[in-house]
């Protein structure tokens, strides 16, 4: 992929998360069952760093049971880290970050240096380019202490007949499905408006690839949410 569709996609998401931050919170008001599962593997004094955090329903959750550690909640969404700031309180410990993972400097104003566990629920699949999701994941290596895990999950939505129609043809946006890579997919958004997201969806072996050429070794796999249980792949990796 070149430089130019890669920054094409990166703009219609970040287009679109701004443009129905609300649409899109009031859709996110629950934690998938997936998420809710990792959450009760958490330790209270973990410090905690979650990657695309939005409206932040995990970073309450984690703070109504009495969360001890840091809890560091970045998004590259300035509005939906507006919608979470409503009722998201002012603690040392807690803190909402304006950050875009897709820039080289998105680490700088994090509260500290390494995390005992890094999060990055539905996060990877709007990263276009192989190289680009690689670069990324070595930035997040380096925050992820020695020993410690990362957690993720992907959206699995070939998984779904009624997802799979909302899948569009890259013409929309001007380009080909020559200028994309294997795995790249343009799907609509239809709650308060008609939007655009680019979705990449993971495969294992591409996984077992980027887990081993940035430091990482996949300790668990297993899919959670939506109505069949399969429509998110989520992955424990540990930092090796």
């Amino acid at each position: 992929m070149n430089d130019d569709t890669r920054d094409l996609l990166l703009d219609l998401n970040r287009t679109f998360y701004q443009t129905f931050a609300q649409d899109f919170s009031a859709t996110r008001q629950r934690l998938q069952p997936g998420v809710m599962g990792i959450l009760e593997r958490i330790s209270a004094t973990d410090d905690i760093l979650d990657i695309g955090c939005g409206n932040c329903r995990l970073g309450k959750l984690l703070l109504d049971r009495g969360h001890q550690g840091l809890y560091s909640g970045l998004d590259s969404s300035a509005e939906l880290l507006e919608i979470a700031r409503r009722d998201f309180p002012r603690l040392d410990n807690f803190s909402l970050i304006h950050g875009n993972i897709s820039t080289g400097d998105w680490s700088f104003d994090l509260p500290a240096n390494q995390y005992d566990l890094v999060l990055a629920f539905a996060v990877l699949h709007h990263i276009p380019s192989f190289e680009l999701r690689e670069q990324i994941l070595f930035k997040i290596a380096d925050l992820t202490a020695s020993g410690a895990q990362f957690i993720h999950s992907e959206w699995q939505l070939l998984n779904s007949s009624r997802l799979r129609s909302r899948i569009q043809p890259w013409e929309s946006i001007g380009i080909t499905a020559e200028d994309v890579e294997d795995g790249d997919y343009l799907v609509d958004w239809r709650a308060g408006g008609s939007g655009l997201r680019y979705i990449h969806i993971f495969d294992f072996p591409e996984l077992e690839i980027l887990a081993s050429s940035t430091g990482f070794k996949i300790m668990e796999s297993f899919h959670s949410d939506g109505e069949g249980g399969n429509l998110g792949l989520y992955q424990i990796w540990k930092r090796l």
